[in-house]
């Protein structure tokens, strides 16, 4: 598992546009004040809320690009769209439950 996500995250940083995405001082400055922990939580609550349906609203359009430090966090692997998800990580829409993906997601 672990080889197999170090080959994902080499895959990712070939992408220009994934590649350009990082935290702003206001982003940093909001983690380090509520910590990881909560930000784990908002990540899992985002994801439930967002991509957890196999066909959500808007796919595609969901997840801002900035904001959260989350949201630039989701860009950057490729964890912001169920079309992302299914391109990059090769998680079908018939497949993902909040339980499943979730965490590795998060992780």
């Amino acid at each position: 598992m672990r080889s197999q996500l170090d080959t994902q995250w080499q895959r990712l940083q070939t992408s220009p546009f994934r590649a350009k995405f990082r935290l702003n001082d206001k982003d940093r400055l909001y983690l380090e004040n509520k910590g990881i922990a909560v930000i784990l939580s908002h990540a899992r609550d985002f994801i439930d809320r967002r991509l957890a349906d196999a066909w959500p609203k808007n796919d595609g359009k969901q997840t801002p690009m900035r904001g959260h430090p989350v949201f630039v966090a989701q860009h950057a692997t490729a964890t912001c769209c169920r079309g992302c998800l299914a391109k990059w990580h090769a998680i079908p829409p018939d497949r993902y439950s909040a339980n499943s993906s979730g965490a590795i997601s998060c992780s």
